[in-house]
C-alpha cells in the first residue's frame, strides 16, 4: 500500500490526520495589520480575571495534594454537579450519572465516534460542518456524507433521502451529527419544530444522535430551544464544553450519554488521559458553584450581539450585489455565500492583499463543496476592527 506520508510504519489511519484550515490562517492573522475574521475564538475580557487567579491559588494552596494528583476517569463530582447546573440554564435536564468529563468536548466528540464507528461507518453531518469534527471522522476512518441545511436548520426530507440513498449504496450509517445551536460555521439555529422530526427520523432508522451545543447559551436574546438530548435521551449523545462559556485554556468538556453507554464511554476515556485535569474541574466547579457566571455570560452576549450587528451592517455596505449571509441568533459565527462564479480560493488571495483573513468555505465541507462560500467570525475583534474587516473583504470579493 502507498502513502503520502514519510514515516513507512504508519496505519492507513494516520492519513485521515490533516492540518486544521482555521489554524493554518493563524500565522496570516498574527502579521502586523491583518484582521482576523478566521478564529472562533470567545473574548476573555469579559472574565473576571483577578478572581478566577484567586481561586486558582487558593486550590492548589488548600487542596492542592488532591487538585494536582490523578482523579476519577468519570469526573470530579463538583465538575459533573457544576455541568448539571449549565445545562438545567439551558433548560435541559440531565442524570449526573450520565455525564462523562472530558479534556474538551473535542476529546469527546473523538471518543463517541471511536465507540460508534467501524472504518468504512457513515456519519451523516450538516453541510457544511464543524472543521474539526471533519478530522475526527476522517482520522477514525468514517466516511462522512453531508445532509442539506436550509435557513432553518437541517433539512428533516433532506436526512431522510440522504439515509435511503447511502443504505441502497449497501453503506451502513452509525450517527448523525449535528450542531443544532447557532452552528460552526453558518450560524443557523434549527427550528424548534424540525427538532422532534429529526429525532424521530434517527430513532426509526435505528441511526445515533450526536448533539454538538458548545453555543447554546450563547443567545444574543437569551431564549432557548429543547434540546435533542431532552427528546430522547437515550439514542442522543450530548456534548458540551467550557471553552465558549468559560474558557479554553481549561480544557474541560463533558458528554451526557444513554445509560447503555456509559461504562464503555469512561473506559474509552481512561484509556485516552487516565483524567481530566482536575485542577481545571475544580476551579469550574468554583466558578459555577460561587461565582457570578450567569452574569458574566449576560455581559458576553450582548459583546457578541454588539459585534455581530456590526458584522451585519458593514456587510449591508459593502458586500458586493450578489453577495448571501446568514443572520445568527447568537454565537460566533456568520456564513456568506458568494456572487454566481466567484471562488473563496480567489478572494482569499485578494483577502490577504488587503489584510484581512477568513476561512473558505471548503474547509467545512468533507467532499470539496463550498467553493463559494466563506465563514465569518466575529466573537473577538472589537465593532470598529470588525466593519474595517469586512470593508477590506467587502473589496476583495469585488476584485475577485
Amino acid at each position: 500500500m502507498t502513502t503520502t506520508l514519510d514515516f513507512p510504519l504508519f496505519a492507513a489511519r494516520a492519513e485521515g490526520y490533516r492540518p486544521s484550515p482555521v489554524r493554518d490562517f493563524w500565522a496570516v492573522s498574527m502579521q502586523p495589520g491583518v484582521i482576523s475574521l478566521a478564529g472562533g475564538n470567545p473574548d476573555l475580557s469579559v472574565l473576571p480575571l483577578g478572581e478566577l487567579g484567586d481561586v486558582a491559588a487558593r486550590l492548589v494552596a488548600t487542596r492542592g495534594l488532591d487538585a494536582l494528583q490523578y482523579g476519577a476517569g468519570k469526573g470530579t463530582d463538583g465538575a459533573r454537579a457544576a455541568v448539571v447546573r449549565v445545562m438545567d440554564a439551558e433548560g435541559i435536564a440531565v442524570d449526573p450519572d450520565s455525564i462523562q468529563i472530558t479534556a474538551g468536548s473535542q476529546m469527546a466528540l473523538e471518543l463517541v465516534v471511536k465507540l460508534l464507528c467501524d472504518p468504512g461507518d457513515v456519519v451523516l453531518a450538516e453541510g457544511p460542518s464543524y472543521v474539526g469534527a471533519i478530522g475526527v471522522f476522517a482520522g477514525l476512518e468514517a466516511s462522512v456524507v453531508h445532509v442539506p441545511m436550509d435557513d432553518g436548520g437541517l433539512r428533516p426530507d433532506a436526512l431522510e433521502a440522504t439515509i435511503a440513498q447511502v443504505r441502497s449504496e449497501g453503506r451502513r450509517i452509525k450517527a448523525l451529527y449535528t450542531i443544532p445551536n447557532f452552528h460552526n460555521p453558518t450560524g443557523i439555529t434549527l427550528a424548534a419544530d424540525r427538532r422532534p422530526e429529526i429525532v424521530r427520523i434517527c430513532a426509526d432508522a435505528g441511526i445515533a444522535i450526536i448533539e454538538d451545543n458548545p453555543y447554546g447559551l450563547l443567545a444574543f436574546d437569551g431564549v432557548t430551544l429543547p434540546s435533542l438530548h431532552d427528546l430522547d435521551p437515550e439514542n442522543v449523545f450530548y456534548l458540551g464544553s467550557f471553552s465558549k462559556i468559560v474558557a479554553p485554556g481549561l480544557r474541560v468538556g463533558w458528554a451526557a450519554v444513554p445509560r447503555s453507554a456509559r461504562r464503555r464511554l469512561q473506559l474509552a476515556a481512561e484509556a485516552t488521559t487516565i483524567c481530566a485535569s482536575v485542577l481545571s474541574q475544580m476551579i469550574i466547579e468554583e466558578y459555577v458553584t460561587r461565582h457570578d457566571w450567569l452574569g458574566v455570560l449576560d455581559r458576553a452576549r450582548a459583546l457578541y450581539l454588539a459585534r455581530s450587528q456590526a458584522v451585519q451592517d458593514a456587510l449591508v455596505a459593502h458586500a458586493p450585489a450578489g453577495t448571501q449571509w446568514s443572520v445568527p441568533r447568537g454565537g460566533f459565527f456568520t456564513w456568506l455565500t458568494l456572487p454566481e462564479g466567484a471562488s473563496a480560493s480567489h478572494v482569499l488571495d485578494a483577502a490577504i492583499e488587503n489584510r484581512v483573513v477568513f476561512v473558505p468555505g471548503t474547509a467545512f465541507f468533507a467532499d470539496g463543496q463550498g467553493q463559494g462560500n466563506l465563514r465569518v467570525a466575529f466573537s473577538l475583534e472589537n465593532e470598529a476592527t470588525l466593519a474595517e474587516g469586512v470593508a477590506r473583504l467587502g473589496a476583495a470579493i469585488a476584485t475577485a
